[in-house]
């Protein structure tokens, strides 16, 4: 019989090739060509996705730890750096789809040369048993977790950019569960006032943008059962919501006007009604489906255009606290549907629904440091706090979100323009 030791070894390692396994399962669909591609900067080529997380496990486990160890390549680390000042010199983001080499079997031997590497690190107990060590390999694995998540949406935009609307694979023929035709007799659920406890508290692994755990004070709110879906937002299309600039606010308004938008990202009128662009082609839009592919500026303004608003994060993660398990319930990555699907809730329902996967929920806090945070020392403190300004709190996971990646203390922020991820809404009232 194994011991406890071995079994540990033998699951981190599986663990660790499941995950990269993942990786490139998502972008086994691509041709060579498809997978340079970068028609905006905020895209990344999927070929940029592989060699990425790569230089992270190279970067950060096997040269500082691997006497014996050399670099895969010389110039990769200038090529595969994303935001790290303190690794040195990098490739400006905008410019990664100008690479045309390496090519791409390269990028997979890097992946295969560092797999194998890595395969020594997760078998030998010395390394195991190093206390530094392991969290910066758990900070691996989820951050190649993000990127798989990033590489569907970056492939769903890379490919809507297409005159011929590729589509990305077929859809799954069935979605496990019930789905729901209509909204719950009672569509509001009310959360009382009352000290909370936000950020992330116990045993596993967090971000550390989600701590240091504190208490704060909500009055009593109500928040809506389900996300905002396809039906109501059309509605808001239909009503003259994005001619109207009292409900925006003055940022969006501009851009919105500037750029011409009309309805979510990826939606196309037609004669016979709305369709959207997803990874699965064009598809007439599902009216009991979620929206999704909004930014923070329209979300606000459905709010307004309805009456209510956006939670904060501080509500939503109250909310999330009233729900017993909400992971079991949620429409992620493994699901195969990439793409929102209708609510499972019972019509007697009093907890919230669709919480976690879906869409990420846009709320009315900036994203900024919770009380007593802390910047980890060297290249790893660059991860998150950096970032602490001007961009928005999400919560809650998308349909591209993997499932052992989310929990709902997690802290997703992007800047209040962005609509290429899964974006949604959940309205709350007092």
């Amino acid at each position: 019989m194994a011991s406890s030791t071995q079994n540990g070894v033998t699951d981190l390692l599986a663990r660790y090739q499941a995950i990269r396994q993942q990786t490139e399962k998502i972008c086994a669909p691509l041709t060579p060509e498809d997978s340079v591609m970068q028609p905006m900067a905020d895209v990344s080529p999927p070929k940029w996705h592989l060699g990425h997380t790569t230089w992270f496990f190279e970067t950060f486990i096997l040269l500082p730890n691997l006497p014996a160890y050399k670099a895969f390549h010389p110039q990769y680390a200038f090529f595969f750096n994303s935001y790290y000042n303190s690794m040195g010199s990098r490739i400006a983001r905008s410019d990664r789809g100008t690479l045309s080499r390496p090519p791409l079997e390269d990028i997979y031997a890097y992946r295969r040369h560092v797999d194998a590497e890595m395969e020594k690190v997760l078998t030998d107990e010395k390394y195991l048993q190093n206390t530094q060590l392991a969290p910066v390999m758990e900070l691996g694995l989820q951050h190649e977790q993000q990127h798989q998540e990033l590489l569907l949406t970056d492939i769903k935009y890379i490919m809507s950019c297409n005159p011929l609307l590729p589509s990305y694979q077929l859809k799954p023929t069935t979605v496990s569960g019930s789905i729901l035709q209509k909204q719950p007799q009672n569509e509001w659920s009310t959360v009382p006032a009352g000290l909370y406890h936000i950020g992330f508290q116990g045993e596993g692994f967090c971000f550390d943008n989600e701590l240091q755990p504190h208490q704060v004070y909500l009055a009593e709110f109500q928040a809506r059962r389900t996300l905002v879906t396809n039906a109501e937002y059309l509605k808001f299309i239909e009503a003259g919501g994005y001619a109207d600039f009292t409900l925006w606010l003055d940022e969006g308004w501009q851009i919105s006007q500037q750029q011409g938008w009309q309805a979510p990202l990826y939606w196309l009128n037609q004669e016979d009604g709305w369709y959207h662009f997803t990874l699965h082609g064009l598809e007439k839009v599902d009216l009991e489906a979620p929206v999704t592919h909004i930014s923070f500026f329209e979300a606000l303004a459905y709010a307004n255009w309805s009456g209510h608003r956006l939670l904060t994060e501080f509500e939503w993660e109250a909310l999330a606290q009233l729900h017993a398990n909400p992971l079991n319930e949620g429409n992620f990555m493994e699901s195969g549907m990439y793409h929102p699907v209708p609510a499972n809730l019972p019509e007697d329902a009093e907890t919230a629904a669709q919480l976690l996967g879906n869409t990420w929920e846009w709320t009315y806090s900036g994203y900024f440091p919770y009380p007593g945070f802390v910047t980890a020392p060297g290249a790893i403190g660059e991860y998150n706090g950096k970032f602490m300004v001007n961009q928005m709190v999400l919560r809650g996971g998308s349909c591209a979100t993997p499932q052992s990646h989310i929990r709902p203390t997690y802290r997703n922020f992007f800047h209040a323009d962005k609509r290429w991820q899964f974006t949604g809404i959940r309205l709350a009232k007092r």
